[in-house]
């Protein structure tokens, strides 16, 4: 049922029936997401003992860069291609391949073959973003789908918290190599697991695909991450080479969108952002979101490790007060949203939250304690419990099945952008607060002075630099609660369609009609 034929809002929903074995296939997709998610975190960790290994300091920013740029710019093609040939088939294929390039790259023996390899797994985790939650949409059907929303939070949670003390441990114990190789077991675990347990029609094949499409998507989608990830940091923002990536860009986007007009079987249609207003509000809820949560993941560990002191060994654990209340969160707004189908209160009460938690964040300072922190975080948590999960249902609420990749990938695809601009344009905040202030190799953050360190320096040294810290985490999340007030708006907008049951093949219409006129005769 499209969003068109969707019943009128008040209406009782159809009777639903979750199939047996959900839990147990969403298990193996998830699995894949942790995979992927743990990756990230762990090589961070990983960085400094690959550099004294390898060498190729100066390469360092491409090892991310690379898997960054090969992400974005694969996942709405995978969506697509999912759409096409089977969304478990392609799925399981970006798992092949982002486990062939963990094992490449943990057997790479220069920095340049790290890149290249890094680049591949890439590639797999951008299939595995965006066939995740297409695969969930196939799965579950919206007005069921907030029975699974805590496992997909749990999932996120551990990925963002766990990630640096796997990292950690892995790399102390193992070595740096083994922060790919972990990826092997896991890897063909979740490959047996979605093979036996994932269980979905046949998709026919079609031979029509779009490649100046997939030309025209791939350029803007690296112009614009080259852009997010060198602005203020490699190049200033007015520098030619920061201009020309946005004009690309913006280029880009009017050829592709062009393109999508003409073409048989576009790479991301149209009609998933004018078919109803729903996905293109949710897509900018799920930006936000995007620049919120790679905010917060990066800047207040940097601020409590700095100003309050706090070991980086526990910087996993730093997390817990912001991640907690997403897990907790997204179960309620699930069960209730599958109880009730009442779902637009959720966004327009996380946009509120997290606003209202980032302008608390930005009023510490030297003096704020960890509790209040701790607080503040959990307020933000909040917000994004309610949100995060909801607002992508709503968006795959808004389209119809046979374009579900596509909406998936382009949900992923909007997430990765709004972090990329987000860090981009917190980086420059930050940047410029602290310059004139920081330790040498401490502007970015990327070579931060530890605790220990900071006290060996002159007092007025140490006192500059956490104050000028204080000063550019106060500008990031005053300018990440103006965003979310904007988002609030767009939260408003949103109209509450009736949430989508479990589609019925198309055969049994027609099976129950037969019944029904086969009963008619012996009523009553």
């Amino acid at each position: 049922m499209s969003v068109s034929d969707a019943p009128p809002s008040g209406s009782p929903a159809p009777p639903e029936t979750t199939p047996k074995g959900v839990r147990l296939a969403l298990l193996g997709v998830l699995l894949a997401m942790l995979l992927s998610m743990l990756d990230s975190t762990i090589v961070g960790t990983a960085m400094p003992t690959i550099v004294g290994d390898l060498g190729g300091l100066e390469h360092i920013s491409w090892v991310v860069t690379a898997y960054t740029l090969a992400t974005a710019a694969s996942t709405p093609v995978w969506g697509k291609f999912g759409d096409l040939y089977g969304r478990k088939h392609m799925y399981l294929i970006a798992v092949v391949v982002f486990v062939l390039g963990s094992a490449l790259s943990g057997a790479a023996h220069t920095m340049t073959q790290l890149i290249v390899f890094r680049a591949l797994q890439g590639l797999g985790a951008g299939g595995i973003g965006a066939g995740a939650f297409a695969l969930i949409a196939s799965l579950a059907p919206p007005r069921e789908r907030g029975r699974y929303q805590g496992m997909t939070a749990s999932i996120m949670a551990i990925g963002t918290i766990g990630g640096p003390l796997l990292g950690g441990f892995v790399t102390g114990h193992l070595g740096w190599r083994w922060a790919f190789f972990i990826n092997l077991p896991l890897g063909v675990l979740t490959l047996v697991w979605c093979q036996l347990m994932l269980r979905l029609p046949a998709t026919p094949a079609k031979a029509r695909i779009d490649w100046p499409g997939i030309a025209l998507m791939t350029t803007t989608v690296c112009a614009l991450t080259l852009a997010a990830t060198w602005a203020g940091s490699t190049y200033a923002w007015t520098s030619w080479q920061i201009l020309s990536l946005f004009t690309l860009a913006a280029v880009g986007v009017a050829a592709f969108v062009a393109r999508q007009r003409r073409a048989a079987e576009p790479l991301m249609p149209l009609r998933i952002f004018t078919g109803h207003r729903n996905f293109s509000l949710a897509s900018s809820l799920i930006l936000v979101g995007g620049v919120v949560m790679f905010g917060c993941s990066l800047y207040l560990p940097l601020y409590q490790q700095t100003v309050q002191g706090v070991s980086a060994s526990r910087s996993g654990l730093l997390l817990l007060p912001l991640m907690i209340p997403v897990v907790i969160m997204s179960q309620v707004g699930g069960k209730v949203m599958s109880a009730t189908g009442r779902y637009k209160i959720f966004p327009i009460a996380g946009t509120v939250c997290m606003a209202v938690g980032l302008f608390l964040l930005a009023t510490m300072d030297t003096t704020t304690s960890r509790a209040a922190t701790g607080w503040f975080m959990a307020l933000v948590g909040t917000g994004m419990g309610c949100q995060m999960q909801m607002v992508t249902t709503i968006a795959q609420n808004s389209v119809e099945m046979r374009d579900m990749g596509a909406a998936s990938a382009s949900v992923t695809l909007f997430r990765t952008i709004g972090g990329s601009l987000g860090v981009a344009v917190f980086g420059s905040l930050f940047t410029g607060a602290v310059r004139g202030h920081a330790p040498a190799g401490a502007e970015t953050g990327e070579a931060r002075p530890d605790p220990a360190a900071l006290a060996r320096l002159p007092e007025s040294v140490r006192d500059g630099y956490l104050h000028a810290v204080a000063t550019g985490t106060q500008r990031i999340f005053l300018t990440a609660a103006v965003v979310c007030t904007v988002a609030f708006i767009a939260a408003l907008c949103v109209q509450e369609v009736p949430l989508r049951g479990r589609p019925v093949p198309a055969a049994q219409p027609r099976k129950a009609e037969e019944a029904e006129e086969t009963a008619t005769p012996a009523a009553p």
